[in-house]
């Protein structure tokens, strides 16, 4: 059984924990604020520049713009985004376990080739032990999202998939829903899936006259998208995993409260019992020597 001592230990470095984990709660609290704020800024570029696009792509495009091409797919690319650093619950986990269904049954359904791109160390760590082969890495990236970082990434996967070494790029990351909900989504990359409009809409739509011209105008505006594309799906992953922890910080702080309060009483009760002990102790001795 554990001594008054030992239980008084226990207490002192259980208020310490919670010292800790309650101020790294506070400290995600802030930084979620301006990520949901970057999340929010972020969302109605990337789905205009859609917009734009869905305006300007007709299915002849598809023929003699790179980036539209539609191939056989052979080899895949798949960008996992999880976080530099633990304590988030099982934000991590949670996109590690959906990168492998996804390439345990849907990719090995068809057949094809897989290589990963990971950005965040913990996706990193984990799958460079793996058979499936890495790409390459990007770690750290979070600390100053910018389009200097989407940059980086997309000449990566652009330039792969231009040479036809990748037929198709998902990615796999957590959409930003509220700071206790994360939604995990695969999403394409590459091929560009743009909604084309249908007839009904394309009578009523209105007839641009396109300088330039529009092949020109589509080759200026892909790589502005795809930047557009990955810096959203970076700052939703942020945000999540921020929102993540956050969570996790706020039930250890009160799981240790819980667990200090029940030592608590368990030291009250173990130094009730030690009290009465030492009283009984007396009066045995005193009615002793009365005897005597």
């Amino acid at each position: 059984m554990a001594t008054l001592r030992d239980i008084k230990l226990r207490i002192k470095g259980i208020t310490n924990t919670s010292k800790i984990t309650n101020a790294m709660k506070m400290i995600s609290a802030a930084k979620l604020r301006k990520a949901q704020e970057r999340v929010i800024s972020a969302r109605p570029y990337a789905h205009k520049i859609s917009s734009m696009m869905s305006h300007l792509v007709t299915e002849e495009d598809y023929t003699f713009v790179p980036l539209l091409e539609r191939r056989e797919i052979k080899n895949v690319a798949v960008v996992v985004i999880t976080a530099d650093r633990g304590l988030c619950g099982a934000f991590n986990n949670n996109i590690i376990k959906e990168t492998n269904r996804l390439i345990d049954e849907d990719l090995s359904s068809i057949g094809a080739k897989t290589q990963l791109l990971c950005v965040g160390k913990k996706g990193y760590d984990y799958f460079k032990k793996g058979e499936i082969p890495v790409l390459d890495k990007m770690i750290g990236v979070f600390s100053s999202l910018d389009f200097n970082t989407t940059n980086q990434i997309s000449e990566i996967l652009v330039s792969g998939y231009l040479q036809k070494k990748i037929d198709k790029i998902i990615f796999v990351y957590n959409k930003f829903k509220s700071i206790i909900q994360q939604k995990i989504v695969s999403e394409t990359f590459l091929p560009i899936s743009i909604e084309t409009q249908n007839e009904e809409e394309s009578s009523t739509a209105v007839h641009y006259i396109f300088e330039p011209g529009k092949k020109e105008i589509l080759e200026y505006l892909l790589p502005k998208h795809l930047n557009a594309q990955i810096l959203r799906m970076l700052l939703d992953s942020n945000a999540s995993e921020l929102g993540a922890r956050m969570t996790a910080m706020d039930n250890a702080t009160t799981n240790a409260k819980e667990l200090i309060r029940t030592l608590k009483i368990t030291y009250n009760k173990e130094r009730q019992a030690a009290i009465t002990k030492e009283i009984l102790e007396i009066v045995s001795g005193a009615n002793a020597l009365r005897e005597t």
